[in-house]
């Protein structure tokens, strides 16, 4: 006979999972134990929420896998709250198994038990326990199936250590089919009609595609309805990345402009949520055409014109071939190249920045060696406030899984955690975190997770003593000597890095960064550069706040 936790594991296994990402509890054990058997990588990270970061990367990183977090139970679960939290925003799909005391003291008081699948159910597409050990695979399917299926997000399965530990058979038990790729959900082909028959009277369209994009595999049929159409393309969210920066159709600086001057706005997997000001954004006389994955999704804050409802990737197509065969001639190369001249212009303004030779480093010169160094194959992930801001305006997202950071949720402290699982799943990628120097510390120490399993993850960081995006509206709001809670100490994390084992790199003018970087990676560690940028305050020029 054997026990539960191997139950799990052959569960987990046959639901591609490619590794577990935790930190040792006594709740938890017997699914480590199945994991040995069944080949699955356990990684064992210094807190919680950075191991329920890591499966949402992995999900994020791996279409068609699902990235997996086993806590233990009390705090163990609440720790990982967060980054349920994060992925649940940032629609990742993820599973997350919690511990808990023994079914047979159920409320009796047991060490660690609380209700953890009331506190997650809020946060989750699907939260449950599971009390009978030969069920334990049937709950993972389960699980699974929610995480993935609609506009994905996390599931959170609770399993009771007598459960896990109780005796099972491997030959009897039933193990469901798993799959983590739900049926592609064609749209109604009336309401494409509706779509393509409003372009062909636009004159001024623009696309916004977003995370619902990314989980649709919506890349290629993006990238043919905006060359097909020579519609002028904006990403956000987990979009980024799905059309390639060297596109002709791809925009970034002129996002704004372009929305205040559209007649026709194509929403394609984004909400309309503070990003889009709850669709005020939008001119009010503007036509909306929303496309997403779910009925539920659409007319948030604002009614939609036209609903497209199914997968994101099969409505753009089916959108392209109908303009195609009816003749609709949907060319916006006119308006495009308007646009085009402005996003030149936009660039050009900030030249002076992006070159800038002054120390402490302009933070757009930091982000600029930052885009000369990368190349497509390498995972940028934005770990931080203001200096992952203006970093976004000079560094483009060169192709998918290119770029990650926390998503609507604001999570700071994602970078080590994503890196994890970025570097677990691609050993021969760079990984490259841009760190700010206040989000270093909340999960900093995952360093040494990155050291015990020799994965040579670099970070970058900005700087500036301060949490900075706090820094420059408080002081410009209620004066310099009113600030609070926003001076850090000048820390040389750097030294932090190179004691838990990695490589340290410190520099205070601009030409030392790149050699600094190519001297990171070289040394074949975990890695920390520590660029000490200029700290404004108040609102100065560049700032998130202009």
């Amino acid at each position: 006979m054997s026990h539960g936790g191997k139950l799990a594991a052959r569960a987990l296994r046959e639901a591609g999972v490619g590794a577990i990402f935790t930190l040792s509890g006594g709740h938890v054990m017997p699914i480590y134990d199945g994991a040995l058997d069944e080949g699955i990588p356990v990684i064992d990270v210094r807190h919680e929420q950075a191991a329920v970061h890591a499966a949402d990367a992995y999900s994020r990183l791996n279409p068609g896998r699902i990235g997996c977090a086993v806590l233990t139970a009390g705090p163990g679960v609440t720790d990982g709250v967060t980054g349920i939290a994060n992925a649940w925003r940032a629609n990742s799909p993820l599973l997350v198994i919690g511990g808990q005391g023994p079914f047979s003291n159920l409320r009796r008081g047991s060490l660690q038990e609380m209700d953890h699948v009331s506190m997650i159910r809020p946060i989750s597409k699907w939260a449950d326990a599971c009390y009978q050990t030969d069920r334990i695979p049937e709950y993972v399917e389960m699980a699974v199936r929610a995480a993935v299926s609609g506009m994905p997000g996390p599931a959170f399965l609770e399993i009771p250590m007598d459960v896990l530990m109780g005796p099972a058979s491997l030959d009897e038990a039933r193990f469901p089919t798993v799959r983590t790729t739900p049926p592609m959900v064609f749209p109604d082909p009336a309401d494409v009609a509706a779509a393509v028959e409003v372009l062909a009277g636009a004159e001024r369209p623009i696309l916004l595609g977003g995370t619902g994009v990314k989980w649709s595999r919506g890349g290629p049929a993006l990238t043919r309805f905006a060359e097909a159409t020579r519609m002028p393309v904006y990403l956000n969210g987990m979009g980024r990345g799905m059309l390639r920066a060297d596109n002709p159709q791809f925009f970034n600086r002129t996002r704004r402009e372009a929305m205040q001057g559209c007649d026709v706005f194509v929403l394609a997997g984004a909400p309309l949520d503070f990003r889009l000001r709850f669709g005020a954004s939008v001119p009010a006389d503007a036509t909306i055409i929303q496309l997403d994955m779910e009925a539920g999704l659409i007319g948030q804050n604002r009614s939609a014109d036209v609903a497209v409802v199914g997968n994101l990737g099969a409505s753009l197509d089916q959108m392209t071939a109908l303009a195609g065969t009816t003749g609709a001639g949907l060319d916006f190369s006119a308006w495009s190249g308007e646009l085009r001249e402005r996003e030149d212009e936009l660039a050009a303004a900030l030249e002076e920045q992006v070159t800038s030779d002054e120390s402490p480093v302009d933070p757009l010169r930091f982000a600029a060696e930052i885009r000369d160094f990368i190349d497509e194959d390498t995972i940028l992930i934005g770990d931080g406030g203001d200096i992952v801001a203006q970093s976004s305006k000079v560094i483009p997202v060169l192709r998918e899984n290119a770029w990650m950071d926390p998503g609507p949720l604001g999570t700071l402290g994602v970078g080590m955690p994503f890196a994890l699982a970025a570097q677990h799943s691609f050993p021969d990628r760079r990984v490259l975190i841009i760190y700010g120097d206040g989000a270093f510390g909340l999960n900093g120490f995952e360093y040494d997770t990155a050291v015990r399993f020799d994965l040579p993850i670099v970070g970058i960081m900005g700087n500036d003593a301060a949490w900075g995006q706090m820094l420059r509206p408080q002081v410009g709001l209620y004066g310099a000597d009113r600030k609070v809670a926003v001076d850090l100490a000048e820390t040389r994390y750097d030294r932090v890095v190179e004691a838990l084992g990695g490589h340290g790199e410190y520099c205070e003018r601009p030409d030392e960064i790149r050699p600094a970087l190519e001297r990171a990676f070289a040394s074949g560690k975990p890695a920390l550069v520590n660029v000490k940028i200029r700290k404004d305050e108040g609102i100065p020029k560049g700032s998130t706040y202009v």
